[in-house]
């Protein structure tokens, strides 16, 4: 420890700390552009000069590592002169066009420029002039006269987003911050930009001339994507979401958002807003009122249970609904005496029912990541399924992390790999068995399960001496893993290989509340908080042996299922498909037969648990729009009107309340599954499908989130195979080829890419252009077009 003095201020602080460091820790302020926390020091700006007792001259603190003993004034005559002289110099070029500027009201260099800026300009040339950029369709560069070269936006990308994709050129006042090569900038977490630019040069272009800072009400709030919980700060203006900025929380999402969570908050507005019931006669959609509507569903399940009983019905919710909300939707079903009731819709695989002992989730807190000595990723495009967490996970590598990745396609992570292997889906439980034996054979322990065919690859030979040797070690299972039509067995390697190599493993959570599904019973085999329920029927059989009435919550099947094509036919099978949903889908409008408006995140009070099991709470920002009312007391209503007890509810805290006090969250997370499935390690030839989700197609707000849907991440699918696999159908890279899974076919533009195993077609699923095609890891195959 050091010991500093600051405007006579006493304080010890760690060795290696910068005098800002110290000051931030004493209370002091210091004024600073280019300066910030997670980024670099540059010490370009200079407008953190501070005056150091036997410095001959002004020094900034950012820069300056403390010294002990050292005295430093950030007031003194000497400091405020050197202050002065730097905001001088940055309000040379800049245009002072504050009365139009979007950043005006939140703008660092307007707050600085009144406590150390002059009361008029001395200078009196003429200003330069700087073109406008195109960085893409969420930030605008139309504005970059009022860039001072901070470059924190340039650090941010190379050293937080992991390619640097905004550069600065040029010297002195010519000197331009700019994309590279006239490219847009694509980042997943392109967004932060525009928070880290301290003038108006960087702002948010769907929020562009839209309001003023002054005139926004602020809420908390969590964001309802991916299995994160980043805590957000949503901005309201008579009654609509206006903008959505990041609120710090350095245990999960620290000072960052993803593109998705800072940018959806559009298709909350969407034009496709359901506003009032729609019930469908005759095949005309007819809005009416709730009372009717509610009459219709309840006569509808009702004369369904009696026609065919209460095994011919399916509940079918989505993991991105409140807590509360599926709930209440299982207390419902399993009150009315149906039994059938998921929310896996995307998941092949059920064999780990009966052999799971809690609800899956995390294994340890997001946060210890960032500590961890090896990191083993198993089935997971990281950057789509979980951009901040993609993040964390780079900043570790820097830190001396070995990560390694066990996928079937070879996303480029923007990191430094320790060890990578790439293999088909048909070989993935084939490539974590290597895993497996290189495991024990390091600890020289029998593993459970019969290894004896599986031969050892180099690759899997590192990661296992990664994770054997490393202090704190995890293994992950992402979204294509727990999709794949081998999770069970997935499951099952990575819980033998955490056993033998002392590893956590556990999931990287698809949803905003895929751990509260779990631990609210939205299984056919298990009961809210643990409670036993008896067995019926999951998703994949609920849609492979399709029900007389489905009633779902949140969730268009077509986009949300394994096979868009088997889910679809289920869904106009039925007899009556009732849906709780906050759009009026193509689908829905389609299949469904009433439609019961619910509200968004933003328009009612409820919770998520996240991927560690953190409870975070939060409430509306907005009333519901139009007629559309929270799905909790919708969900309410309904068991009243059915005649069912216990729905008494007067708020959402008492739904909360009531399964809080079945038990705790923590001793119901556990990822334990016994007794250990066989395990078949054997790799199956034939052409099988890789079908991801796109990163903004996961959910019903991304869908129709304008700015998002323009961007290259949402660009409409094509296929890619090794050009083996070209060849062998004869087919040329890129060029229109059909390919086709069991009844359907769709007709897209094919490209080589010798990096995916021989094996494999990689085509996305969840997409418009993709909904004919049938399961995500099913085998597929390639005509010419």
């Amino acid at each position: 420890m050091l010991e500093i003095e600051i405007d006579g201020k006493k304080l010890t602080v760690p060795q290696g700390s910068t005098v800002m460091d110290a000051a931030h820790s004493a209370g002091t302020y210091i004024p600073h552009f280019c300066y910030h926390k997670k980024l670099s020091i540059a010490a370009n700006c200079r407008m953190c000069l501070v005056e150091v007792e036997k410095a001959p001259k002004p020094l900034p603190a950012c820069a300056t590592p403390v010294t002990d003993g050292m005295k430093v004034m950030t007031h003194s005559p000497m400091a405020k002169a050197a202050q002065q002289g730097v905001m001088e110099f940055l309000l040379i070029n800049h245009p002072l066009d504050c009365p139009i500027c979007d950043q005006g009201g939140e703008c660092q260099l307007q707050d600085l420029a009144v406590g150390y800026g002059n009361g008029q300009s001395r200078y009196q040339e003429a200003k330069r002039v700087v073109e406008a950029k195109d960085m893409g369709p969420l930030v605008s560069a139309e504005e970059m006269a009022r860039c001072i070269h901070c470059t924190r936006c340039v650090r941010f990308t190379e050293e937080i987003g992991g390619l640097q994709e905004i550069g600065m050129a040029n010297r002195g006042e010519h000197s331009e911050i700019l994309p590279f090569l006239g490219k847009t900038v694509n980042s997943e977490i392109s967004g932060n930009v525009i928070d880290l630019c301290p003038v108006g040069a960087l702002t948010s272009k769907p929020f562009r001339y839209s309001t003023r800072a002054w005139e926004l009400s602020r809420r908390r709030s969590v964001s309802p994507h991916d299995g994160l919980g980043s805590n957000l700060v949503v901005q309201v203006k008579h009654n609509q979401v206006m903008r959505v900025l990041p609120l710090e929380n350095e245990s999960l999402n620290e000072c960052w958002l993803a593109d998705r969570d800072r940018f959806a908050y559009e298709g909350l507005n969407a034009d496709s807003r359901l506003q009032k019931p729609m019930i469908k006669h005759g095949g005309q959609w007819h809005e009416t009122d709730w009372q009717t509507a509610l009459e219709y569903v309840v006569k509808g399940l009702k004369g369904v249970a009696n026609d065919h009983g209460k095994d011919a019905i399916g509940f079918l919710a989505s993991p991105h609904a409140t807590t509360e909300e599926l709930f209440l939707a299982q207390k419902l079903a399993r009150a009315f005496g149906v039994d059938n009731i998921d929310y896996r819709l995307r998941r092949s695989d059920f064999s780990l029912d009966a052999a799971q002992s809690g609800a899956h989730w995390l294994g340890g807190a997001v946060a210890d990541l960032s500590s961890a000595n090896a990191i083993l990723v198993v089935g997971s495009t990281q950057r789509q399924e979980q951009p901040l967490l993609a993040t964390r996970l780079r900043q570790a590598v820097k830190k001396g992390t070995e990560l390694s990745v066990l996928h079937a396609v070879a996303e480029d992570l923007l990191t430094p790999l320790f060890a990578r292997l790439t293999v088909a889906p048909n070989a993935l439980v084939n490539g974590l068995a290597q895993v497996l034996k290189a495991v024990a054979a390091i600890k020289g322990e029998t593993a459970g399960a019969d290894l004896a065919l599986v031969q050892v690859g180099a690759e899997a030979e590192r990661m296992a001496e990664s994770l054997c040797r490393a202090e704190s070690a995890a293994l992950l299972l992402g979204n294509v893993a727990q999709h794949h039509p081998a999770f069970g067995q997935l499951w099952a390697l990575a819980q033998e290989i955490g056993r033998i190599s002392g590893a956590r493993f556990g999931l990287t959570a698809e949803a905003a509340n895929s751990v509260g599904a779990e631990l609210m019973g939205v299984l056919p085999h298990r009961g809210a908080m643990g409670s036993k329920a008896t067995a019926g029927a999951n998703a994949a059989q609920m849609i492979a042996e399709p029900r007389k009435a489905y009633v779902l919550l949140h969730t268009e099947v077509e986009f949300d299922s394994y096979n868009p094509q088997a889910a679809v036919a289920a869904m106009k099978a039925a007899a009556t498909v009732i849906a709780l949903t906050a759009y009026k889908a193509d689908g829905l409008l389609d299949y469904a037969d009433v439609l019961l408006p619910v509200a968004p995140f933003s328009e009612t009070a409820g919770s998520f648990i996240n991927m560690e099991g953190r409870l975070q709470t939060f409430n509306g920002a907005v009333r519901p729009l139009g007629e559309a009312r929270p799905a909790w007391k919708v969900l309410r209503v309904l068991g009243t009107m059915l005649g069912l007890p216990g729905f008494e509810y007067t708020s959402v805290e008492e739904v909360r309340a009531e399964w809080q006090g079945m038990g705790e969250i923590a001793a119901l997370l556990d990822n334990a599954v016994a007794p250990m499935p066989a395990i078949d390690a054997s790799i199956k030839a034939g052409l099988t499908r890789v079908g991801e989700v796109p990163m903004y197609q996961a959910d019903p707000i991304c869908r129709r989130a304008a700015s998002l849907q323009q961007t290259v991440w949402a660009a409409a699918p094509h296929a890619s195979a090794h050009s083996s696999v070209l060849a062998a159908a004869g087919v040329n890279a890129g060029s229109e080829a059909i390919v086709r899974q069991g009844e359907g076919a769709v007709r897209v533009r094919i490209d080589a890419d010798d990096s995916l195993p021989p094996d494999a077609l990689r085509l996305a699923t969840a997409h418009s252009d993709t909904l004919a095609l049938g399961g995500m890891f099913d085998p597929i195959q390639i005509t010419q077009g």
